[in-house]
């Protein structure tokens, strides 16, 4: 029989699963801004957040239920660099992003 707080540990998300996350994550924030970013630039966004959640797997899996936790966490590490590779003010996307996200 499993410990109990390992019976309730999710199973660390796969790689597309969270490639498609970030993907949606990006696509309602540019939706909020109402802007057009082109495509490569959304690619090279898409890639940059994937690295830096592959990166930082533990916590965000840890962190799952923490919307406003992993929130302040994107606006640290990963606003700043989509925010100058698309040319628009990290705090509206910081702004638009935690609409989009929740938190």
């Amino acid at each position: 029989m499993q410990p109990t707080n390992e019976k309730h540990k999710a199973p660390l998300p796969t790689l597309r699963k969270l490639r498609r996350a970030c993907n949606n994550e990006l696509y309602r924030t540019v939706k909020r801004m109402k802007i057009w970013i082109p495509p490569a630039q959304l690619v090279e966004a898409e890639d940059l957040y994937l690295k830096k959640v592959v990166l930082n797997l533990p916590f965000i899996v840890e962190n799952s239920s923490n919307r406003k936790l992993l929130s302040d966490w994107w606006d640290e590490n990963v606003c700043p660099e989509i925010a100058q590779l698309w040319n628009v003010e990290p705090a509206l996307l910081s702004r638009c992003f935690r609409e989009a996200f929740g938190g």
